[in-house]
């Protein structure tokens, strides 16, 4: 396991890679978090750490950019959150729906992966053969629960029924 890289924040804003040896922008600390790297930023002074700070800062200019993810409503009633009773649950909560829709994006993105691997007659071929699955499904459900009807595709020579004349025989 890699260590977490370790970047300090100087009194005059200016952000210090250890890793590197190098001075970097919050652009440079976005591509960290954007390439997946574990990073932690602390206050050179004081040791204190502040990698919230930054990634809120990071946020912010980003809401300031394009089109923004958080719209003014959502924003006040997440500032509403702060002193609550439920600000720990209200956490809690958007921590787990971004796991989950994270997870759901991946599937999603597997799937469509998967589909545009394959060529249109596979696909086709693919649902056709689900298709037919399906119907016979519901047609072996139709004639259990229904014992007088029966399936057109019996053979007459399958049949074990007597003849009438056979019964009086017999």
């Amino acid at each position: 396991m890699s260590a977490i890289r370790t970047i300090k924040k100087y009194p005059n804003r200016r952000l210090y890679d250890t890793a590197i040896s190098s001075y970097i922008t919050l652009a440079d600390v976005k591509q960290l978090v954007m390439d997946g790297v574990e990073f932690q930023v602390v206050d050179a002074k004081t040791g204190e750490p502040i990698t919230r700070n930054i990634l809120l800062q990071i946020i912010a200019e980003q809401e300031d950019e394009g089109s923004p993810i958080f719209s003014t409503d959502l924003l006040t009633k997440i500032i509403r959150f702060y002193g609550d009773n439920l600000q720990n649950v209200m956490s809690s909560y958007l921590e787990k729906s971004m796991e989950m829709f994270l997870e759901q994006q991946h599937i999603l993105r597997d799937q469509m992966t998967d589909l545009m691997s394959r060529t249109p007659m596979a696909v086709m071929s693919e649902m056709a053969d689900r298709n037919l699955a399906l119907w016979q499904k519901m047609q072996d459900s139709f004639f259990a629960s229904n014992p007088t009807a029966t399936p057109r595709s019996t053979n007459s020579s399958e049949k074990s029924e007597e003849t009438p004349s056979e019964k009086k025989s017999g």
